[in-house]
Order: structure tokens, then C-alpha cells, then sequence
């Protein structure tokens, strides 16, 4: 990302939901149309590949880190939230008003919700409930002509569009709309670690043959990562197996016995908590501390990265697995493979209802990031994306292919760039239909109908 350089920095803070925010927003959008400067939208500042903040052209950011309001309606389970939110602040409001009320989305609290939401919203509970993107209601959006719609004066088109098909490609979303959902007052949770040594290989190949099948209440997503041997020094593989059960530890206990009774989970591996002290415990915050941790804006770690994902549909052998922990062993940077599980509820919607396509047929998908850091990290920068690359290569013969799949959440632009101006639907149908499999044509006829002059625009971004 080195290879661009920002050159103007603007926000537009006012008050959160006070019409001069908004007004400011507007006014960049008209100097940004009158003077031919590109905008970049920023709320959380995830973006993988930082195109919300860099560009290698003149471009003004829209930062919506202060537009912040959440209002929850414990009576009709609904909240409206505004997209410079971050998730810990969205689940920190709800978990304020109710202990059995919750949203379904990433558990890294500094993610920013209008990012997060616009490109699907994969989460611990998407097994039971589905994406982000299937619980979005309503939503404002300021347009090209900034106008302020909602659902109903943007149109279905365009409410369809924003819900996983990314929002920066057709306007700038200022808030959005979001079913709330019931979950036990108490749920459970639990970590087992187990390395080569312990049959960590072999769990993990059953496990791909129980994800997508077991209960949908129960979601069990392994983590592969490397450490030192205990016993030789060595580095070795280690897989956790962290998972989030809605119900108590006695009914999560036999549906495992039946399900994956290899694991060899006990009672004393379980923990019973909160929904909202999961997110703690999945996110590494101290459990029993305050959840107000939730409202920090700050990462818990930083470094430089690179990072892919891929879908499964057929289990990978034993023997692919095994090519995949040799490749690992080879990388010095900190190195993690998360594999999230499918089916239930997540499978069963329509490939078509929203732009999200990787629905009914996928066992699980793949994320895989390398981090460094260092005085010389610089310069480290090729060897260690050089490195995901041939890992990425040699996954090619296990994932979905025709297209070989990817999440738009976890953006990567090895996958494929459009020009600085005016890209071809061609051009872009190098990397669209990856994200977006056959809804990429519908996003595009969205995009032409309320953006012909492709004004919101970026190097992934829907053309015209």
C-alpha cells in the first residue's frame, strides 16, 4: 500500500445526526463532482487494502469516525446505527438495554459498522442467524446529488445493492436499520488447542466433515497457528478449536459426544457467559472485566499485513493438509488460518437476496493473513506477500473454483484493479464475480442507474 500517498485529509464532523454533519458531507460530494476530486469513505479503517484512506490521485476523505448515534428499541427488537460506529460501540448500547437482545457480526470490536455491514458481516452466530446484511431493515444514503434516501426513495435496486455489495460504489451510507436478535441469557463457549502431536491434522479433517451439518445453535471455528514445541523448541502446527454454543454447557456436552466426540471436549473446557462477554472472550479481552473495553477505538495489535480468503465446498485430504502446514513452517511472520464454518441458517437464504452470494454448497470459509512488523518492515514487505501468494497458489486445487471465491470484507487486490478512471465492465469482470459470482451484472446496472458518472469510485469498486 506504499505504492500510493495521500494527499488531502477532511472530515466532516458535526454533532451525530444533527443535519450540519450531514450538510458537510453533501458540500464535499458538490466540490467534489465541480472540481473532478475523488472522495474516499472512511468509518473504521479496516479496509484490508486501505482504499478507504490512500489513493494514488488527488482525493479527499469523508471520515464518519464522529457519527456515532445508536438508538435501540428494546420493544420491537430494532436499532438504527450510524455507519461511523464500531461494532464494540453497536454491541455495547445493545448489551446496555438487554441481556438477551444481539446483532450478528464480526466480535472484532474496532471494526467500523458501515464497512463491515455494506460487505455481508460474517459472525460467530451467522450459523443461526445468518449474515449482518440479512437483518438490515432500513437505511439512509447520501447520493450522488446528495440527496438524502431512504429505502423507500432510494428504491429496492439500490437497497439491495448496498446490503454486501459494498457501499462506497454507490453513495456514502450515513446510518442503517438492523433487526435485533433474541439469544439466551446465558451461552457457552470454549477453547481446545491441539498440535500435531495431539492429532491436530487428523481433528481438523473430521472437522470439515461435521461444520456445516452439526446444530445450528453451535458454531466451531479452528484456528491455525504456529508456536514452539514444548518438547523439542520446534516450531510446530497448532489448531484451536474456538466455539460459540447458544445454550447451556448440559446440552452443548452430548449434541458434541454425538457430533464430534474425537475432540474429547469435557465440562471443565466450557465456559457459561453472557453474549456479550463472548465478544469479550473471542476479541482476548479479560473475562469478568468491564465491557466498556468494547468502546475503544484503539486495535489491539498493529502491524503490517497481507490477507486472502477462499471458499470450500469439498473437504480437503489429510495430504492437503499437510502440504498446507509445510508451507506455514516455511513463513517467519505471525501467521493465521481461520477456517469459518457454514451451514444452517447461513445456507439456507438465496444467493440471490442479497449481493453476498457464498451461501448453500460452501463447508466453510478460509481466512489467511501474515503480519510483520520490525524496523525493517519495509522493506520485509515482498518476501512475506510473496509468501501468502504461493500459499494462495497452492490452495487453488482445494477451494470453490469457476470463480475461485472470494470475500469482499477481506479485500484483495491481487484479485484483480480497475483503472484510475473510467474501468471497463470487462476489466472489472476480472474481480467482480469473484466477491459477487452472478450478482456482479446486477451491481452493475445498479451502479449505472444511480451512478452513470461512476463519481464514487475506487480500485474495486462496481463500475458503470
Amino acid at each position: 500500500m506504499q505504492r500510493r500517498s495521500l494527499v488531502i485529509s477532511w472530515s466532516s464532523f458535526g454533532l451525530p445526526l444533527r443535519n450540519d454533519a450531514y450538510s458537510k458531507i453533501q458540500a464535499a460530494i458538490y466540490c467534489g463532482k465541480k472540481y473532478g476530486i475523488q472522495i474516499r469513505v472512511r468509518s473504521g479503517g479496516h479496509d484490508y487494502e486501505g482504499l478507504s484512506y490512500i489513493s494514488s490521485i488527488p482525493f479527499v476523505i469523508v471520515d464518519l469516525r464522529n457519527l456515532i448515534k445508536i438508538s435501540v428499541d428494546t420493544k420491537k427488537h430494532i436499532a438504527w446505527v450510524q455507519a461511523g460506529a464500531s461494532l464494540g460501540e453497536l454491541y455495547h448500547k445493545i448489551a446496555e438495554k438487554s441481556r438477551t437482545l444481539a446483532f450478528v457480526a464480526v466480535t472484532c470490536p474496532t471494526v467500523g459498522v458501515g464497512g463491515h455491514i455494506s460487505g455481508g458481516g460474517y459472525g460467530m452466530m451467522s450459523r443461526k442467524f445468518g449474515m449482518a446484511v440479512d437483518h438490515v431493515i432500513d437505511a439512509k444514503i447520501i447520493d450522488v446529488n446528495g440527496r438524502i434516501l431512504d429505502r423507500e426513495s432510494m428504491g429496492e435496486d439500490l437497497f439491495w445493492a448496498i446490503r454486501g455489495g459494498g457501499g462506497a460504489s454507490f453513495g456514502i451510507i450515513i446510518e442503517w436499520k438492523i433487526n435485533l436478535l433474541t439469544v439466551p441469557e446465558n451461552v457457552t463457549v470454549f477453547n481446545l488447542t491441539k498440535t500435531l502431536d495431539q492429532n491436530a491434522t487428523q481433528l481438523l479433517h473430521k472437522w470439515q466433515y461435521i461444520a456445516d451439518k452439526i446444530n445450528r445453535n453451535l458454531l466451531i471455528r479452528p484456528t491455525v497457528t504456529m508456536i514452539n514445541s514444548l518438547e523439542n523448541g520446534k516450531r510446530t502446527i497448532q489448531v484451536t478449536f474456538n466455539s460459540l454454543f447458544l445454550g447451556e454447557v448440559d446440552k452443548l456436552l452430548p449434541l458434541m459426544q454425538r457430533s464430534f466426540p474425537e475432540l474429547g471436549l469435557e465440562k471443565e473446557d466450557c465456559i457459561e457467559m453472557s453474549w456479550i462477554e463472548s465478544i469479550l472472550y473471542f476479541s482476548d479481552y479479560h473475562i469478568g472485566g468491564s465491557v466498556d473495553v468494547l468502546l475503544s477505538r484503539t486495535p489491539l495489535g498493529r502491524a503490517y499485513f497481507k490477507g486472502k480468503s477462499d471458499f470450500v465446498n469439498q473437504p480437503i485430504t489429510e495430504n492437503g493438509l499437510k502440504g498446507i502446514w509445510e508451507i506455514l513452517l516455511e513463513e517467519t511472520g505471525v501467521v493465521e488460518v481461520q477456517l469459518s464454518p457454514f451451514g444452517g441458517r447461513l445456507s439456507e437464504i438465496s444467493e440471490s437476496a442479497t449481493p453476498f452470494p457464498h451461501r448453500a454448497g460452501n463447508i466453510y470459509m478460509i481466512h489467511y493473513v501474515v503480519a510483520w512488523g520490525g524496523e525493517d518492515a519495509n522493506a520485509e514487505s515482498t518476501k512475506h506477500i510473496n509468501w501468502i501468494r504461493r500459499l494462495s497458489c497452492y490452495l487453488a486445487s482445494y477451494v470453490s473454483e469457476s470463480p475461485r471465491a472470494a470475500y469482499i470484507n477481506y479485500r484483495d487486490l491481487d484479485l484483480g484493479v480497475n483503472n484510475e478512471g473510467n474501468t471497463s465492465y470487462k476489466q472489472a469482470s476480472n474481480w467482480g464475480p469473484k466477491y459477487f459470482k452472478n450478482n456482479f451484472k446486477r451491481l452493475v446496472r445498479v451502479k449505472t442507474k444511480v451512478d452513470p458518472s461512476n463519481f464514487f469510485r475506487n480500485e474495486q469498486s462496481i463500475p458503470p
